[in-house]
């Protein structure tokens, strides 16, 4: 009889799901108390449908979380994909008495909502308007109705007044949007919130829009925009303001991998290491910080050998999965490309060795990066060596005589027309455009007018 794991994972990756073989490094139970809100059960069902080794216990706590709020479709969900995998489970088996006294109560919540609000549009209450549609979006969103959430906190907006009240509209829809994987609509809802005029003291919003920026750039792989966002978060500010979306050990993930992948030594050491307020974040996982200054003090291989560790565990992350092979390439390469700055030739066997792995070997990931044009080098197979290519300094020396040449004929000439200027007695103003060339010269050299002078003439 097959195994039900199997055919389970089997179903996973002919549906496009990534599986991931190896054991995390986290614990599950202690990793999910850093979040609220739905984002919970969008965890540990991505963990669930990932991971081999938690794929059962994430999926069980799944079906918990999915029964502790009101939406039956994730419930539904949860329990067919732990019945597929492990089906004499207790938590395998439909609770039909829950989805059916949960369906009839989320229809009258949304009947009795629905009614209020169309009251107060008949009293014509701004305030109770804005707060009916605030009520009825929480409830659509909590059944699992992200379309009409979005839409009902859409209409909001006509009705808020205070900056508070822009903000609470802008995070309900910023959530939704995330949820709903919609980069550029989290984007602009971002900008709306951006430009209200709060005190200068309040990191609270700030901290929030970076996080939530950080998060929509990653997914539109935009790596440094998105580190840019992540190391800009104010890490005095509680995470309860944004844990919906994020927890403070992911924007020390987030911002640290990004950052390596796109900045280089001189903005990692300023931007990273020396950035007291992230340097709070990177407490959190030491080991970012620890790539990124071995990455700083040249140590490459030890840097990738870190970040290798930690592989499994970013792999079932929401927001990571699917870009982190992207992330963990870039990374590769700026490490192969300033492991080989100093040297003119290296053997392929150091280069193995400080890089390459048994299954991947170092020459064939040389000649991707070649072909990408990523790397100016040659590989001598024969010979077992990767000649780097160098500037020819002789050639460089005369590109440099010759701008020099040209700057200074440039120069001389300026100098000549405004001593010939100064001997016809005609006065320079400087930069003002408008004037002639032949007009000065007809008026004769007792008449005093403003010379105007292209300064790309000469």
């Amino acid at each position: 009889m097959a195994d039900p794991m199997m055919i389970y994972f089997t179903a996973v990756d002919n549906h496009g799901g990534i599986i991931v073989q190896g054991t995390p490094k986290f614990d599950l139970d202690l990793y999910i108390q850093n979040y609220k809100g739905r984002t919970r059960f969008d965890r540990l069902f991505l963990i669930g449908r990932s991971s081999v080794a938690l794929c059962v216990d994430a999926l069980k706590a799944a079906v918990a979380e999915a029964k502790r709020g009101r939406d039956v479709g994730r419930y539904r969900e949860a329990v067919e994909s732990l019945r597929l995998a492990a089906p004499n489970e207790p938590e395998a088996t439909f609770d039909q008495a829950w989805i059916d006294v949960t369906e009839t109560s989320n229809r009258n919540e949304t009947h009795r909502l629905t009614t209020e609000l169309k009251g107060y549009k008949n009293n014509l209450v701004k305030e109770s308007i804005r707060m009916g549609n605030e009520d009825l979006g929480k409830h659509l969103e909590s059944i699992g109705d992200l379309n009409g959430a979005g839409d009902s906190f859409n209409k909001m907006r006509p009705d808020v007044i205070t900056p508070k009240q822009i903000m609470d509209v802008g995070k309900h829809l910023v959530r939704v949007s995330l949820q709903r994987r919609e980069w550029s609509l989290t984007m602009a809802h971002l900008n709306k919130m951006g430009g209200v005029q709060l005190p200068d003291d309040d990191h609270t919003l700030q901290t929030y829009i970076k996080v939530a920026q950080g998060i929509a750039f990653l997914g539109q792989e935009r790596f440094q925009e998105a580190a840019m966002s992540f190391l800009q978060a104010d890490s005095e500010v509680g995470s309860s303001n944004y844990n919906e979306i994020a927890s403070p050990n992911d924007v020390a993930v987030y911002g640290g991998l990004l950052a390596l992948a796109s900045m280089d030594r001189d903005s990692l050491q300023e931007k990273v290491l020396d950035n007291a307020s992230f340097r709070t974040f990177l407490e959190r996982e030491p080991h970012i910080r620890r790539a990124v200054t071995q990455f700083v003090n040249g140590r490459y291989s030890a840097c990738i050998a870190t970040i290798e560790e930690y592989r499994t565990d970013y792999m079932l992350d929401i927001y990571l999965q699917r870009h982190l092979p992207k992330i963990y390439g870039a990374i590769r390469s700026k490490c192969i490309i300033q492991y080989l700055i100093p040297f003119s030739r290296v053997k392929l066997d150091t280069m193995q060795a400080a890089f390459g792995t048994s299954e991947k070997p170092i020459e064939g990931e040389l000649v991707d990066m070649i072909k990408a044009g990523t790397l100016d080098a040659r590989i001598n197979t024969i010979d077992g060596l990767v000649t780097v290519a160098t500037p020819n300094p002789r050639l460089k020396m005369q590109r440099e005589a010759l701008e020099t040449a040209q700057n200074y004929e440039k120069q001389a000439i300026d100098r000549l027309r405004r001593m010939g200027i100064a001997a016809a007695d005609l006065e320079y103003k400087g930069q003002r455009r408008g004037g002639s060339v032949s007009n000065l010269m007809n008026s004769g050299p007792s008449f005093q007018t403003e010379l105007s002078f292209d300064e790309s003439m000469g």
